[in-house]
Formats: C-alpha cells, sequence, structure tokens
C-alpha cells in the first residue's frame, strides 16, 4: 500500500532496505523528518548513514521500503501493489527539490564559484540567465563570498568550496537540504565557518537532514537526533534525551568514544 502524504512531513523512510551484493547495508529503516526540522544523524563509521542520506534522493536504489519527499514518492511508483523505478524524468524533478552537500565538494573545476551557483538553475529549472546571477551572488554573500564569485575551486580552501558547494545546492531552491559529513573531509580551523552557514539555514527553517561527526552541531542545532549502528536505527530522540540520558548501551559506547577522542 501507497503510504499516504501527511504535509507536516517533509521527508519520509517506511522500512527502507538496501544491500550491496550479499551486504545488506540499511537493515528496515523507518524515519519521518518534519517540515522545518533539523534531523541529525549520527553513529560509527559504517553503520549506514550515508547510505541512507545517498538513498533518499535516489542516488542509490533501494531493494525494499518507501521513500516521500514532501507527500510524493521518491524513485518509485505502485504498479500493481508493486515497487516499479519511476520514469528518469520523474526522478530527475524530484532530485531538484533534494539539495545534496557532499564530504567531497564536487565543483566544476572549471567553472568560477559564481558559473558553478549559477549551472544548474539555467540548465534544470530554466532560469533567465540575469536572475540566475543575482541569485547567485545573493547566495554567495549569504555564505560570506561575495569577494570570490570569479575565483576557480583550485583557488579556494577546502572550506571555501564547501560554502559555494552549500550555495549551489540553495540555488535550486530546494525543499530539503541533505549534508553528509560536510566537514570531515576540512582542515579543523575550517570547519567552523561551514558549520555556521549550516546553523543560519536551521534558524530560517530550512528542513535539513545532517549526517555529522560534529557533536556539538548535533547538540546545539539538530533538533531531533538518531544514531544508527549496524544499519537499524538503534536509538532517537531529542538532543537532550540522547546526549544525557542515552537508553541503549550501544549509544553510550559511541557516545563515550567520539566525545572522549
Amino acid at each position: 500500500m501507497m503510504a499516504p502524504p501527511d504535509r507536516q512531513i517533509m521527508v519520509r523512510a517506511i522500512d527502507v532496505h538496501k544491500s550491496f551484493g550479499k551486504l545488506h547495508v540499511l537493515r528496515g529503516i523507518s524515519l519521518d523528518v518534519a517540515r522545518g526540522q533539523v534531523q541529525v544523524i549520527i553513529g560509527p563509521s559504517g553503520s549506514g548513514k550515508s547510505t541512507f542520506l545517498r538513498c533518499l534522493n535516489h542516488l542509490e536504489k533501494i531493494q525494499q521500503g518507501q521513500i516521500f519527499i514532501d507527500g510524493e514518492p521518491m524513485g518509485y511508483r505502485m504498479v500493481n501493489g508493486r515497487l516499479k523505478e519511476d520514469s528518469g524524468r520523474n526522478i530527475a524533478c524530484m532530485r531538484a527539490e533534494v539539495g545534496m552537500v557532499f564530504q567531497r565538494f564536487n565543483l566544476f573545476p572549471h567553472m568560477t564559484a559564481l558559473q558553478n551557483i549559477i549551472e544548474a538553475p539555467i540548465r534544470v529549472r530554466g532560469m533567465a540567465k540575469g536572475a540566475a546571477i543575482e541569485r547567485g551572488r545573493q547566495l554567495l554573500a549569504r555564505v560570506g563570498l561575495s569577494e570570490k564569485e570569479r575565483s576557480f575551486p583550485a583557488q579556494l580552501s577546502g572550506g571555501q568550496q564547501q560554502r559555494v558547494a552549500i550555495a549551489r545546492a540553495l540555488a535550486m531552491e530546494p525543499k530539503v537540504m541533505l549534508f553528509d559529513e560536510a566537514t570531515s573531509a576540512l582542515d579543523p580551523e575550517l570547519v567552523g565557518d561551514v558549520l555556521e552557514v549550516m546553523k543560519s539555514l536551521a534558524l530560517e527553517g530550512m528542513t535539513m537532514v545532517v549526517v555529522t561527526h560534529e557533536m556539538g552541531f548535533a547538540r546545539d542545532v539538530g533538533d531531533h537526533v538518531v544514531f544508527m549502528d549496524q544499519g537499524v536505527i538503534v536509538e532517537e530522540g531529542t538532543p537532550a534525551q540522547i546526549f544525557g540520558d542515552p537508553k541503549h548501551e550501544r549509544t553510550r559506547g559511541f557516545l563515550r568514544s567520539v566525545l572522549r577522542a
């Protein structure tokens, strides 16, 4: 049965399973992300966090379950009681509503910062070039990089590249932003600027799903925290519950290891 839409829920995952060959990476993940909520996913490396994030925008195909973005199915349609992969056109339209920021910045190296930002709105959204440039400059200002619009990625620090990547995702005016360890590839002194941009988005009401090892961000900015391990959700709750009074020993052990490091 196709789950009914709930307009208060921006992201809904129901019994999501994902395998790579014989490796069962996601083992029945069910999760709701409310509109405007900052959902933080924590857990050890290899627990399936990043794979789950990639499933949310169909960069990875699931073997079982359903995913909805703003009430619309992502990647699959129900046909005669069975899930069938959607058309490439429909998947592309759905992906346009989901911004994603990766560990690696994935900027086009031959394009300036501004060109990177305006490319998708022009090609995918059909935005006029002048309007896209104006919007791109606004977004560069928003991430603190107005003076870098003519700089190429190789001329930018890692933190600056990641902020351009965030601006590029925002240029599509997504309904939800996915962050996959957005600070893990950065030198420690560059992490703060990127986290500040993410915090400002949270304050503005952007729906966000954030996979991170930054426990301070999870505790201070997250509305809801999920702890994943071995492909399942072990525990979830408010930051106060997860960090202040975790119920599961696996959660306690993980937090001891990362907070001590």
